[in-house]
């Protein structure tokens, strides 16, 4: 017998998702970025801040995006003067990836307001409690 949706985690799930994604989207539109542009941003600013220079495939791995669609976003962000990309002299098929100064500038504004719809959204649970019940669901190892 089927479980009511109420009780099917895969459907409040699939609604959880959906009321976080459009209040993303929101709070991005001011900074002109999608939710996978801001992904994608911020991993550049995050691995630039850390001291790796990425390539775009480094980029993709990190944040568990497609290799082809990540190549994409980050032409679309280069073309918007957020990040740069080189050839990297080790391997000529590879493309290093660095976040600009705009692009830099830009990145912590996103993320604060990215930050504060993740306040806000998962504030009914517990951070330890929301941490404890998603990092499973990844398939990342436990921080």
């Amino acid at each position: 017998m089927a479980l009511h949706p109420s009780e099917s985690p895969g459907f409040l799930l699939w609604h959880a998702t959906l009321r976080w994604q459009r209040a993303i989207t929101v709070a991005l539109a001011p900074f002109e970025l999608t939710h996978v542009q801001f992904v994608l941003l911020t991993s550049v600013w995050w691995l630039d801040g850390q001291g790796e220079r990425p390539n775009q495939l480094a980029v993709a791995a990190y944040a568990g995006t497609d290799v082809k669609m990540t190549s994409q976003v980050l032409r679309t962000l280069e073309s918007n003067g957020l990040v740069r990309r080189e050839t990297d002299p080790a391997d000529t098929r590879a493309k290093l990836v660095r976040v600009t100064e705009h692009g830099a500038e830009l990145a912590p504004q996103a993320l604060a307001a990215v930050e504060q719809v993740d306040a806000d959204f998962f504030r009914p649970v517990p951070t330890a409690e929301a941490l404890r019940l998603l990092r499973p669901l990844t398939g990342q190892p436990e921080a």
